[in-house]
């Protein structure tokens, strides 16, 4: 169970100082004023986010609420909602009530203005293409290490079983996909058929496809399942935190900048007369205070001074690819995870 308040996969909701957090893809506010804790001239606003940003957000929604209060005099709380990033793209298409989206990949959001729900140009709203934090893809093995897995191509031999969750429905595995794809390229020169089945043959290895990042720690790490989790950089290193001594974390040759992306929901900003909460809420992400929480959380902060201050928690010398080597995610959506794209195409074969 993690120390920080919420068991793996399972579903929490509580409000408090202006906070509420909830499981996999719904929204839950707590059940009354009295119970909560909540004032009835607060200001309410839905956080619809991934899975492993939990504990960051449980955390930043305090420090958020405090400010917040003490710059306008309006208090404010908090709804959060989790579960895979494409799932919860969907749910906000479908009519959930979200006043921001802090989502795994900017294609996620796309979706969503694509549906009319956000103004074109969101990406360029805020600084570094509206990702206040990074991450990177690592993995993440049991002490000891048995099966002896230092790179991608360690985990295509005979024997060795992979945990990762879905890109269907995971932002996460998405980002997994496309390092490992990359890794492949590399290798081979740009020769797609031996990448194809390269790819192919690490998928054949995968257990278990969970249909969220958290979903598929929560298969590795309590459930016992695998010999490796390819994971997001933060959740491996919460696991590491939260079960000392039983695991142990490899940073493969090649990996990818992940860019976890936010955006104002503005036609339910408007509808609900939160903008100037919603703005201040992914604004204030930027702020030093948020930073340095970010990097407590296991998230690179996009600030590069802060990111330095933490040099000891994350290999800042990996070698990393980005979205841009792919065309950007609305190709690399388009080549590899529509349907019928090359991710069905490889793991239909």
């Amino acid at each position: 169970m993690w120390k920080r308040g919420i068991a793996l996969g399972m579903t929490a909701a509580m409000m408090v100082g202006g906070v509420s957090a909830c499981g996999s893809g719904t929204s839950e506010s707590g059940s009354s004023d009295a119970e909560t804790g909540s004032s009835s001239d607060a200001i309410t606003i839905t956080n619809v986010s991934y899975d492993p940003t939990r504990e960051f957000y449980e955390a930043y929604n305090e420090i958020f609420a405090a400010y917040y209060e003490e710059e306008t005099g309006q208090s404010v709380e908090i709804v959060q909602s989790h579960g895979g990033s494409g799932s919860q793209a969907r749910s906000v298409i479908e009519g959930s009530d979200a006043d921001v989206v802090t989502l795994a990949l900017a294609h996620d959001i796309t979706l969503i203005e694509e549906e009319g729900l956000i103004e074109e140009g969101w990406i360029d709203e805020f600084d570094q293409n509206s990702s206040p934090y990074t991450s990177t893809i690592v993995f993440l093995v049991r002490s000891g290490n048995e099966k002896n897995i230092q790179d991608w191509d360690d985990l295509i031999q005979d024997g060795v079983e992979v945990i990762t969750p879905d890109p269907k429905s995971s932002g996460g595995a998405c980002w997994n996909f496309l390092a490992a794809w990359y890794y492949a390229d590399e290798q081979f020169d740009g020769d797609e058929d031996q990448v194809k089945d390269f790819v192919s043959a690490l998928y054949d290895n995968v257990l278990v496809m969970d249909s969220g990042a958290r979903g598929a720690t929560t298969t590795f790490v309590e459930n016992g399942q695998g010999d490796v989790l390819i994971a997001w950089e933060n959740e491996a290193l919460l696991a590491m935190e939260e079960y000392p001594d039983e695991f142990e974390l490899v940073t493969p040759s090649v990996s990818i900048l992940a860019e976890p992306s936010v955006a104002v929901v503005d036609e339910n900003v408007d509808d609900n007369g939160t903008r100037e909460a919603a703005e201040a809420y992914l604004e204030y992400l930027y702020s030093d205070e948020a930073q340095k929480l970010a990097g407590e959380n296991y998230y690179r902060p996009s600030n590069e001074e802060i990111l330095e201050t933490f040099s000891d928690t994350f290999d800042l010398m990996v070698n990393l690819c980005t979205i841009d080597d792919f065309g950007g995610w609305d190709q690399a959506y388009e080549d590899f995870f529509q349907d019928g794209a090359i991710f069905d195409e490889i793991y239909n074969d």
